[in-house]
């Protein structure tokens, strides 16, 4: 039954992500009014869908890409409808919605190619630790996103071609204000899960674990991020500047994922 309730959420997200390019690009109210409804319905049963492969499946925490995918998904759109209640603004949702569609869709219609059961992933310490990884990586995207948003922004007013589908850009004050309010909110998440895969692998592993580069890089991403924030908090960096130092951070946090292949800590705790 969580397959059906995973394609109703993929119905959903895909009604809600045509829906908000009109209720953003031409201030439709109407399909705002669908755009929030139908996301939020996708929530919902996204949700049910993930409780009920975890008890199916019996673990408490995504094994395999297809749940990663899921999981990444569900924390995409419920992270845009935070940010639509808090800040009144869809803008986010032109990218956010359609990129949880299709990492939904992925995992509602392809199989999983690579499952990783063992008695540690079934543990709560691994399962915090994914969870609060993802939850940062998600605000990683979001922060990048506010800051883009806020070059585009920036530019039109200077450029005072304010008219046309410029208009449903938000004011610069509050796309800065989600940029850097998605860095204060992942940073401790990624702090967290940090800690809490490091503990698992130096019992398994001892200190030899500081030799694999996903760990490795994974501490050097936490630098980058604590930068990142140092760097917003005192210089005050806004527009191009940040763009770049944010799609930097994304850069390095993809190169962290895709170590995955190239980590024999991961792979062993997999087995």
């Amino acid at each position: 039954m969580f397959s059906f309730w995973l394609k109703v959420a993929v119905a959903f997200y895909g009604i809600a992500s045509l829906a908000v390019v009109p209720a953003v690009l031409y201030d439709r109210p109407q399909w705002r009014r669908i755009a929030l409804p139908t996301a939020t319905l996708g929530v919902f049963f996204h949700f049910v869908s993930l409780v009920e492969r975890m008890q199916f499946a019996h673990h408490t925490l995504p094994v395999n890409r297809q749940e990663v995918e899921s999981v990444m998904g569900l924390l995409l759109v419920t992270g845009f409808l935070l940010v639509a209640g808090r800040y009144r603004t869809l803008t986010l949702g032109m990218v956010v919605v359609p990129a949880a569609f299709i990492l939904t869709l992925l995992s509602a219609f392809v199989p999983g190619e690579q499952v990783f059961d063992s008695p540690l992933l079934r543990s709560g310490w691994i399962f915090f630790h994914i969870v609060m990884l993802l939850a940062a990586y998600a605000a990683l995207f979001f922060s990048l996103m506010g800051n883009v948003l806020y070059l585009i922004q920036e530019r039109s007013l200077k450029s005072k071609k304010m008219g046309g589908p410029m208009r449903w850009l938000p004011p610069l004050a509050t796309m800065d204000q989600m940029a850097y309010r998605a860095l204060l909110i992942g940073f401790p998440c990624m702090t967290a899960g940090l800690l809490a895969g490091s503990m698992i692998a130096l019992e398994k592993y001892g200190t030899s674990y500081f030799d694999d580069p996903k760990v490795l890089l994974s501490y050097v991403l936490w630098g980058c991020y604590v930068c990142m924030i140092f760097i917003r908090r005192n210089v005050g960096i806004r527009g191009r500047r940040a763009v770049y130092l944010s799609a930097f951070v994304v850069v390095v946090a993809m190169a962290v994922f895709a170590a995955n292949m190239f980590s024999s800590v991961h792979r062993n705790i997999a087995q």
